[in-house]
């Protein structure tokens, strides 16, 4: 009986450990910023939001997916770094809720949501009184609200971190100038590949929104609202599309009078709002990713000024060494005369002649000095060393 008992515990905990494998945690928010945990495997989110599994696959944090925001039938599939989301037009699912970077969204998304319900309530009652004009009111339906959270966010973070390596990499910078060492040397190494790591990764998000505002197709697959009212936009009596009032959002960045224009327009295929919204954060990320191209450029700079000190250091190392070499020959010559001189061999000039070797040593060293003095002359005119 025991034994029965431990096999079929045994059995519980492999399948336990097996589930707890192949689940993930997700959040899902709705239109009223309630929000839920789910500990589901992928087949249940596959189930739920009807997706393929190849653009689930995007979301796994296991495998290395380039940043993309891909449009389908009723899903909005985005990976922006750190989020992992799913979007329709009724609720938005993000994967890893407890991550550090992903709390704040969550967060975010709970204070927008009831707040644009809250403004879509009043709108409702202004529309009720005579007078009140119903366009400028119009704003973007739920899954442009939910990509613009997710826009903002991870627009905000990659400049959150440029602007923190922009206050290590210049002190340092400054520092390897002053005073070039290997420690410096290193420390600007360092930093330098993590600028490089940060540029690749603003560079895919930046690419990202740039494929997508110059394809128009594209652009139209994120209206899931619109598919989910037909092939075409419904008019209200207004002249404003329905989907438009059903779904207002908070802090958006399009004006109030392109808001009315486009609210005349009724094609399917415009894209008007949307892609003034992605401009908006293109232009964000544009300004991150100049950030970057300047320090790489003052990186650059600074490199190239110190490689222009190592040549300064070496071309003073080379006059050291000619000046050295031209005193060490003409000591040599020097130290030859005088040698010659001091030998125990006799000779007839020794004989009642001491005086000669004294001029002999005075001579030679005029000579070997005026040698000396010749060589590092012409070294100047040649330009071979400094004046």
């Amino acid at each position: 009986m025991a034994r029965d008992g431990f096999v079929v515990l045994a059995e519980t905990q492999a399948s336990l450990k097996k589930k707890t494998a192949v689940s993930a945690s997700w959040v899902s928010l709705d239109h009223t910023g309630k929000h839920s945990i789910l500990d589901v495997d992928k087949y249940a989110i596959m189930r739920r939001v009807q997706i393929h599994a190849r653009d689930l696959r995007i979301l796994d944090p296991l495998l290395s997916y380039p940043s993309t925001i891909l449009g389908r039938e009723k899903v909005i599939v985005l990976n922006l770094e750190h989020i992992k989301a799913i979007i329709t037009a009724e609720e938005v699912l993000l994967r890893d809720p407890y991550h550090e970077n992903v709390i704040p969204i969550v967060e975010e998304l709970q204070r927008r949501l009831p707040l644009a319900n809250a403004i879509c309530h009043a709108h409702g009652e202004e529309e009720e009184q005579p007078g009140v004009e119903s366009g400028e009111e119009n704003e973007f339906p739920f899954e442009f609200r939910a990509l613009e959270v997710a826009l903002e966010a991870i627009c905000s973070f990659l400049d959150a971190r440029t602007r923190e390596l922009e206050t290590d990499v210049y002190p340092a910078l400054d520092e390897l100038i002053s005073k070039i060492g290997s420690r410096n040397l290193d420390r600007v190494r360092k930093l330098k590949s993590a600028m490089t790591r940060l540029t690749n990764r603003v560079q895919k998000v930046r690419d990202e929104l740039e494929q997508l505002l110059d394809d128009d197709d594209d652009m139209a697959d994120l209206y899931l609202s619109r598919k989910l009212a037909g092939t075409s936009s419904p008019v209200s009596g207004s002249g404003a599309p329905n989907w438009f009032i059903a779904s207002p959002t908070v802090g958006s960045k399009i004006s109030k009078t392109s808001r009315s224009s486009a609210a005349t327009t009724q094609g399917e295929d415009d894209v008007e709002e949307l892609e003034m919204l992605l401009e908006a954060y293109f232009m964000q990320i544009d300004s991150t990713m100049n950030k970057l191209n300047t320090l790489r450029e003052y990186i650059d700079d600074t490199e190239d000024y110190i490689n222009i000190q190592l040549d300064n250091h070496r071309n003073q190392l080379i006059q050291l060494e000619l000046f050295l070499s031209s005193g060490t020959v003409c000591l040599s010559v020097y130290s030859l005369v005088a040698a010659i001189f001091g030998m125990n061999i006799p000779t007839i000039w020794k004989e009642n002649h001491e005086y000669v070797f004294k001029w002999v040593v005075i001579l030679g060293g005029v000579a070997c000095a005026s040698v000396f003095f010749s060589i590092t002359s012409y070294a100047r005119h040649k330009g071979l060393v400094g004046s």
